[in-house]
């Protein structure tokens, strides 16, 4: 089991971030290389501490922090944001790491409030919106059930995010559900201020969120099988 003071604060990971997000290029990344190096290995660390007491939360079937973490490296051949580099550090924890799926859980490091732990469906496909449809037109208790237990409102709140201004194609306006149906996503997402990231009570309280945020992600995971 590990320790949530292993790490102590994490200022540098948090400084870093800071820095670069006010000097996004190359020239000051290959500058600060060893800043960037101590802030990486910071959030690591915090990740493996995760993945120390997950057992509590659910099986990671052994995956380590390395394949948990993403990459600082922006894909810009798309973008019109040509900067370099992301202003945060994510990871995703789940049995294949940053390649899982729905049932996995995510962790998000960005200075200034925001930072947060979250975990569902961020950007599905068709097939997994249809699916998900399916599942709320047929029965659309058990997901309320989910979405209202305590636990869930206290850490999440309400499901929010970019939802269509009617009802989906195929789909009637006045359907019970309409409110679940007419979202682009669904993702339960809980906030972490600065303080908490330093914090030495992180773990245990990610811990905590990852275990309210599971029932979600259970049903998720049945919608989409």
């Amino acid at each position: 089991m590990g320790s949530d003071n292993r790490n102590g604060p994490r200022t540098t990971l948090l400084g870093f971030l800071r820095d670069l997000r006010d000097h996004n290029e190359r020239t000051w990344f290959a500058a600060n290389r060893a800043r960037y190096d101590g802030a990486r290995g910071q959030f690591e660390a915090l990740v493996g501490m995760l993945i120390d007491r997950f057992d509590a939360v659910d099986d990671l079937g052994g995956v380590s922090a390395g394949e948990c973490v993403f990459r600082i490296n922006r894909d810009v051949r798309f973008s019109r944001d040509k900067s370099p580099y992301k202003t945060a550090m994510g990871a995703l924890l789940g049995r294949s790491g940053r390649r899982s799926g729905v049932r996995s859980y995510y962790l998000h490091v960005e200075p200034d409030g925001l930072s947060f732990l979250a975990g569902g469906l961020y950007e599905p496909t068709p097939a997994e919106l249809e699916r998900v449809r399916a599942a709320i037109v047929d029965d659309p208790a058990p997901l309320r059930a989910v979405l209202a237990d305590p636990v869930h409102v206290r850490f999440f709140g309400p499901l929010r995010g970019e939802s269509l201004k009617t009802a989906p194609r195929g789909y009637p306006k006045d359907h019970p559900a309409i409110d679940f149906l007419r979202l682009k996503r669904y993702v339960a997402s809980h906030p972490l201020s600065d303080d908490a990231v330093a914090s030495d009570g992180l773990v245990s309280h990610a811990l905590e969120v990852y275990t309210a945020m599971k029932p979600f992600l259970l049903w998720l995971e049945s919608a989409l099988a």
